[in-house]
């Protein structure tokens, strides 16, 4: 089953912004049945939109779907795959007629030094967060954005900028999105649409889960502000993008992290090494079969 729709329960009001200000807008979230792109997709309801939340896994999905109410709806697809982002696209302007905010949350990388990151999973990174992202932009300006002349693209990336040693294929892969973010701001900006990129510092989302202990027990030290970043906050930044506002940002990489950017040590860091001086490697799930 491709596609499921929820009618369980409706989404509260936006605690900071006035009712309606998203009124009639659909928004599709690739990666929106968790973390960051599940927070969004509330806060874009709770402003009033509609929102379709895309990912690989109909369970996950159904289940966010269920607790954001009928304003949500789900399709299933791999972001990776032309004929799966094709179909992602037509749902949308299936079900709403249109495509108004396109936010490209989905993304990965898994955590290893720099010098053990084999061929294979650096294309994989490169794959999923510049290809993916590339091929939702290119087609929801083609069949949605550019045929209305209006549209947004927000871009998650990652912050800090000035490199993680533990993740530099992620690094390069988000650099060489907010460079895409530019570009097709500038590409674009005669069709109506505005295309902007969030670098997102260390939030309190499950993906921290993933991570080796040692890694979670030191993020927040890392972080100026002394304490996580909390989802809502980046969804009050994704509407805001969504808003009239948003327009006037395209071509920017807006970041959230609590100054993060800002931070700078030795590599290693002492409190993240082992007593051999080794980074902890986080360990990778095998590949999903389709």
């Amino acid at each position: 089953m491709r596609e499921r729709r929820a009618t369980i329960r409706a989404v509260s009001a936006s605690e900071i912004f006035a009712p309606g200000l998203l009124d009639g807008q659909a928004a599709l979230v690739t990666g929106g049945g968790t973390g960051l792109g599940r927070a969004a997709a509330r806060e874009l309801i709770a402003c009033g939109a509609q929102v379709v939340l895309a990912g690989r896994r109909e369970e996950v999905l159904a289940a966010t779907a269920a607790r954001l109410g009928e304003a949500a709806s789900i399709v299933t697809g791999d972001i990776r795959e032309q004929e799966d982002a094709e179909r992602i696209v037509a749902t949308v302007l299936e079900r709403h007629g249109r495509l108004d905010l396109l936010v490209n949350n989905a993304g990965g990388q898994y955590f290893t030094p720099a010098e053990a990151i084999a061929t294979k999973g650096w294309q994989a990174v490169m794959r999923l967060n510049v290809g993916g992202t590339t091929r939702m932009a290119e087609l929801a300006v083609e069949r949605a954005m550019r045929p209305a002349g209006r549209g947004t693209i927000v871009n998650v990336t990652l912050s800090p900028h000035h490199g993680l040693a533990g993740m530099t294929h992620s690094s390069a892969a988000r650099a060489a999105v907010e460079s895409l973010t530019r570009a097709w701001a500038q590409r674009w900006a005669a069709d109506g649409i505005a295309v902007v990129a969030v670098a997102a510092g260390h939030f309190q989302t499950d993906a921290l889960d993933k991570y080796p202990e040692p890694v979670r027990a030191s993020v927040a030290r890392t972080v100026p502000l002394q304490r996580l970043g909390q989802p809502p906050e980046h969804a009050w930044l994704i509407a805001l993008l969504a808003s009239e506002l948003g327009a006037a940002f395209s071509g920017s990489v807006v970041t959230l992290d609590g100054a993060r950017d800002n931070w700078f040590g030795p590599w290693p860091p002492p409190t993240l090494a082992d007593e051999a001086g080794e980074v902890p490697t986080e360990q990778r799930r095998p590949a999903a079969t389709r």
